[in-house]
């Protein structure tokens, strides 16, 4: 058993020794057992865990705060939405604010190519541990729940096959992080993982090549005698875990991940597609001509790349203006058309963008 663990911050699994992770599983099948047994084990009385969530949660928010309540201590909840972190508080100042405050921070913010980053500009700047609730690359904790429960039901994982497969949900496409750290966790516990997914989504090459390393062995450990296959269907073949995990495309958001997919299939089909938006950003690399559409009719209509260096429209032209430019100073005024959209059962006479167009004179 490791003693030295004391204010260690857990971001990632892979941060931390198999001797490390074989004492958090004992610790939370001795605390499991007690709070089983009815034993109080208020180890952390008057401790204080600040819980900040950048998007919502059901099972992290209750396991974290049933968990930190059961240990003698208080979670506060905290929305990012409202804290001053919208108006410019830096993840070095809510480091230092909440590590002044609190006795841990916990942070679940699980944005593209900033999750992990921000936890660990906050972690630099705290003087409490930082615990990572799920972030756009790993998910420490779930996972090691889940292997609390294969080892709960199975015993030794090693040996075991785990298939981690990727379920569809309706809802929403959730982060990679999940599956990310399953296949890396059980793989050094000595487990052989199927990853098992669509050949559209895939998990990052780096975590992929982790796994494949820790099949046979880990620094600390040697040849603890895992596996791992990767498959894009699922087949009979004695797996004793079955993990269903809802994730996406590495580094795609949802909206451009389903337009990836239907361009695919409209090469694939020798068909057309027709895109109904309001972001001209959408179409700008997957249309051919564009048809622009104002109170219901069409009132400009070029080939894609024209129409975006030769507008004619006042409306186009608004629209185009409109969308942010990462060149333009920051905290700037967007630009936006003015007015209101006509009343469809009332239109004006002539153009019916006129009452909003600054181009447009008055008749006479």
């Amino acid at each position: 058993m490791q003693t030295h663990l004391r204010g260690r911050d857990l971001i990632t699994l892979q941060e931390w020794t198999k001797d490390e992770l074989d004492t958090l599983v004992d610790v939370a099948f001795d605390l499991k057992r007690q709070r089983a047994l009815g034993v109080a084990h208020p180890y952390l009385r008057d401790k204080v865990l600040a819980m900040l969530f950048f998007f919502s949660s059901t099972r992290t928010r209750a396991s974290f705060e049933a968990g930190i309540a059961q240990l003698g201590g208080h979670g506060q909840f905290i929305e990012s939405r409202t804290t001053q972190i919208a108006h410019g508080d830096t993840p070095q100042e809510i480091g230092e604010i909440l590590g002044r405050y609190n006795d841990g921070l916990a942070i679940r913010q699980v944005d593209w190519q900033v999750g992990n980053t921000y936890m660990r500009e906050v972690a630099e700047a705290s003087r409490v541990p930082v615990l990572n609730m799920q972030d756009d690359l790993f998910h420490p904790h779930q996972a090691l729940a889940d292997l609390l429960t294969i080892i709960e039901r199975l015993g030794d994982p090693r040996g075991r096959t785990a298939t981690v497969s990727w379920a569809y949900a309706a809802s929403y496409q959730k982060p990679i992080s999940v599956p990310q750290d399953l296949v890396t966790l059980a793989t050094r516990f000595g487990m052989h993982v199927r990853l098992v997914h669509p050949p559209e989504l895939k998990l990052r090459d780096d975590v992929v090549a982790l796994a494949r390393i820790l099949t046979g062995w880990t620094i600390d450990r040697p040849r603890q005698g895992g596996g791992f296959t990767f498959r894009t269907g699922m087949h009979d073949g004695g797996t004793k875990v079955l993990l269903g995990q809802t994730f996406g495309a590495s580094g795609q958001a949802e909206g451009e991940f389903a337009l990836d997919l239907l361009a695919q299939q409209t090469t694939e089909r020798a068909m057309g597609m027709i895109l109904i938006t309001h972001d001209l950003g959408v179409v700008a690399g997957r249309t051919d001509h564009i048809a622009v559409m104002y109170a219901g009719r069409i009132v400009e209509r070029a080939p894609t790349r024209r129409l975006f260096h030769e507008r004619r429209h006042p409306y186009t032209d608004g629209l185009l203006t409109s969308i942010p430019r990462l060149a333009s100073a920051g905290h700037g005024r967007l630009s936006v058309i003015p007015g209101r959209p006509p009343d469809l059962v009332d239109l004006p006479p002539g153009c019916p963008f006129a009452p909003r167009c600054r181009s447009a004179t008055a008749p006479g």
